[in-house]
């Protein structure tokens, strides 16, 4: 995956978003909307909330790369890039479309960032331990309100599909797999995962399941079927 063509968009999102300030004021106009779970400082909200989102979107280049580099070390590479690319081709649509505003790579990062959740729980399941020792949880929750409850539980649904496609059971019990695993018990254990949202300035009040109790679902007959002004339609691609 090149991901030398990912930092460059986003590298020029931001040079953008520095001259127009359109994510800050669009994330401005989410602020009363926000769950009261999320906190965000007792000064300067919005600023908090775009470092936020600037900060998500921006990591992903490095997230990728160091994905790609320990599943090749597990020997299912051939298995979990390809996950990686669906991320990496997600961001490339917003390119083709000269789509370059930082707003519109939430969703690209969403993606990117469940992708690498939902490995990173296989992996737990599987080897005792994470792909890559980063707790997006929280991170992946605000980004989830962000784009809106209908749009991101869409780009859920194709990420627990691809994974659950190329990454079973029997991925993990090859011989090569249990090998790195036996590999990986005799090193210490690691120090407990950094949280992405505790990073960058973001806490949730609440915990996790309180959290999804009271995020609001979409009811039966709303229609969600358009995406909001910071997601894509090229999910739809995928």
């Amino acid at each position: 995956m090149n991901t030398l063509a990912l930092r460059d968009l986003i590298q020029r999102a931001q040079r953008e978003e520095a001259g127009s300030g359109d994510l800050a004021r669009q994330l401005e106009a989410q602020l009363l909307r926000l769950h009261p779970a999320i906190q965000l400082g007792v000064h300067d909200h919005r600023g908090v909330l775009t470092r936020f989102v600037e900060r998500y979107v921006e990591q992903v280049p490095a997230m990728l790369d160091a994905a790609a580099r320990v599943a090749g070390d597990a020997g299912i590479e051939a298995q979990v890039q390809p996950l990686l690319a669906i991320a990496g081709e997600f961001f490339i649509d917003h390119d083709a479309t000269d789509r370059r505003a930082l707003a519109e790579l939430l969703d690209a990062a969403y993606l990117a960032h469940r992708l690498v959740e939902e490995i990173n729980d296989r992996y737990i399941a599987h080897l005792g331990r994470p792909l890559i020792p980063l707790d997006t949880t929280v991170a992946n929750l605000i980004a989830h309100q962000l784009l809106g409850e209908g749009y991101a539980n869409r780009l859920d649904q194709a990420v627990a599909a691809a994974v659950a496609e190329r990454l079973d059971a029997e991925v993990f019990a090859r011989a090569s797999v249990q090998a790195y695993r036996l590999q990986l018990e005799l090193q210490e254990a690691g120090a407990d995962w950094p949280s992405l949202a505790r990073q960058l300035g973001v806490t949730l009040a609440l915990n996790l399941a309180e959290l999804a109790e009271g995020l609001p679902r979409p009811s039966a007959t709303e229609d969600d079927s358009t995406p909001p002004t910071t997601g894509s339609s090229a999910y739809r691609a995928h």
